[in-house]
């Protein structure tokens, strides 16, 4: 069983950064595919960015392009979202993720979540 655990989140002015981090207990992390979701109030979850096959392929929801990198830290089994000029839109909770294998599927979602971190822009 994985087990994620988020930290990283909090409040921040429009323009600012925050250093979202997820560590995984149990496997490495290298043979998942992970990601972050994030959900505002009101709104479905939605996926913000995914690593796939070690970090070899990356996916970003187009809202978060140029703005967010997800990256991995083999040594210390953590996912790592780096968010920089921040939108106050991008206030949510946000979710970590991992399924073992290729992809987080779309239909089913992934195999594991985390607890959540709120992180909130204001403007």
């Amino acid at each position: 069983q994985e087990q994620l655990v988020e930290s990283g989140g909090g409040l921040v002015q429009a323009g600012g950064s925050l250093r979202l981090a997820c560590l995984a207990s149990g496997r490495a992390i290298s043979n998942y595919a992970v990601g972050w979701f994030r959900q505002a109030p009101g709104k479905e979850r939605e996926r913000v960015a995914e690593s796939r096959q070690n970090g070899s392929i990356t996916l970003y929801a187009d809202s978060v392009k140029g703005r967010f990198t997800i990256s991995s830290d083999h040594a210390k089994n953590t996912v790592i979202l780096q968010m920089n000029s921040l939108k106050p839109e991008d206030t949510a909770i946000y979710y970590c993720a991992a399924t073992w294998g290729s992809e987080i599927s779309t239909s089913t979602g992934p195999d594991y979540w985390g607890q959540g971190t709120q992180v909130t822009v204001s403007s």
